[in-house]
């Protein structure tokens, strides 16, 4: 079996529903970050490109169904490099870089382009096919951007509640207070503020040109909210509920976002394919399924199954990306791996989060990784985990170790 490394990532600033970035097609935003990434390794012969596989969350729309294919035709690779689209909603990026891992491990493959895209602002909206031509009733569209859509009646109703509410779910089976939200949701904007000051994102986020009359140049993430403080933030009016027991606001949420994101992953040989030595090796993975309405905390199964499949224990872990789709939904998560007790919170997220950040489905998984191997580098930590929560109940994670430390 052979090993497989992360190379390079890269993204596009996360953008604002309507924001900034939504006059760009998520097609092109997918080329974008692939010609980016293939720019950065001028020595690369494109014909060498095993496979490009994105995560994409819609695919509804002007995704085209395989928007991987759509991108490298875009961005002008060889038409004999392949391309594949996988969904696994929130998990997607990170589940293609997954795939990837077992491609190289297999020998299958030693150098594919994994990446991620989602446009929340373009999402169509859409209407199912009648049975009759000409129906005399009315005919309700379906809004693609998030959650539930054309929902089979076999379902549990359980089951189909909104994202919010199962978060508010979660909040109660694990007393999660308001207050500790808006101060999870604080931190992640002042995190990723100071982050971005100091330079962390500089190499890992590439600038987009604007788009039309009204598109704007987008060198930053949009949604980040320096300013942010616990106290701000509990002014404001909760949203899936109301009443004394109603906690989630757009405040200790993640936002809609627009963005895409890709990185290399690789056997040992992709090196001198690239031209340049690898950040990380995947050492190991993990995914967890449950009860839908508690997709919230997937995540603990599934990191606690990739860190032991790495025969490692939290103690030794030196960084975590816990993509932060909720502030209740993320301390759920990591109260149970011991926030505070075995798990050291300076460790968790340190330059921001999702709540701050952004989260366009599909790309927010090679988010997670890139910004987690960037990290194991800046501070010279070994072993890291990446980590979200998925829709309709689920989990993925990985474990990285930092190839920079001499102990690999």
């Amino acid at each position: 079996m052979q090993e497989a490394f992360v190379y390079d990532a890269v993204r596009t600033p996360f953008g604002k529903v309507g924001g900034a970035l939504a006059g760009h097609r998520p097609d092109d935003l997918a080329a974008h970050v692939v010609s980016t990434l293939v720019s950065r390794v001028p020595q690369l012969d494109p014909t060498t490109i095993d496979e490009v596989t994105f995560g994409n969350a819609n695919g509804a729309g002007e995704e085209n169904r395989n928007v991987a294919r759509m991108a490298t035709l875009l961005a002008g690779l060889p038409l004999s490099v392949p391309g594949s689209t996988v969904n696994r909603l929130c998990g997607s990026s990170l589940d293609a870089a997954m795939m990837a891992s077992r491609q190289v491990a297999v020998g299958d493959a030693d150098l594919v382009l994994v990446g991620g895209v989602e446009s929340m602002s373009r999402a169509p909206w859409v209407l199912p096919k009648t049975e009759r031509a000409f129906p005399m009733g009315d005919l309700k569209a379906a809004n693609t951007t998030l959650g539930w859509r054309l929902v089979n009646p076999k379902m549990d109703a359980d089951w189909t509640v909104s994202l919010g509410e199962a978060t508010e779910r979660l909040v109660e089976k694990h007393q999660i207070s308001r207050a500790r939200q808006d101060e999870f949701a604080a931190r992640s904007h002042q995190l990723a503020a100071k982050a971005w000051d100091e330079g962390r994102y500089d190499d890992l986020v590439t600038t987009v040109a604007p788009v039309g009359k009204r598109g704007v140049l987008l060198e930053r993430d949009e949604t980040i909210r320096p300013e942010s403080t616990a106290e701000t933030l509990s002014g404001l009016r909760t949203v899936f509920r109301t009443g004394d027991d109603a906690t989630v606001t757009a405040g200790n949420a993640s936002p809609m976002n627009d963005g895409a994101s890709a990185a290399w992953i690789g056997s040992e040989k992709a090196a001198e394919l690239l031209g340049k030595a690898p950040l990380a090796r995947i050492v190991s993975r993990g995914a967890h399924a449950n009860e839908p309405q508690y997709f919230g905390e997937a995540p603990v199964e599934a990191a606690n199954q990739a860190i032991a499949r790495a025969g490692l224990t939290w103690a030794d872990i030196d960084a975590v990306e816990l993509n932060e789709a909720f502030a209740a939904q993320s301390l759920a998560c990591l109260d149970q791996w011991g926030f505070g007790r075995d798990l050291d919170p300076e460790i968790v997220n340190a330059w921001g989060g999702a709540i701050a950040i952004g989260h366009p489905l599909g790309a927010s998984g090679l988010r997670v990784l890139g910004t987690l191997a960037a990290r194991l580098r800046a501070t010279g930590g070994r072993y890291g985990v990446a980590s979200l929560c998925i829709g309709v109940g689920q989990g993925l994670a990985v474990v990285i170790e930092n190839t920079n430390t001499g102990a690999h």
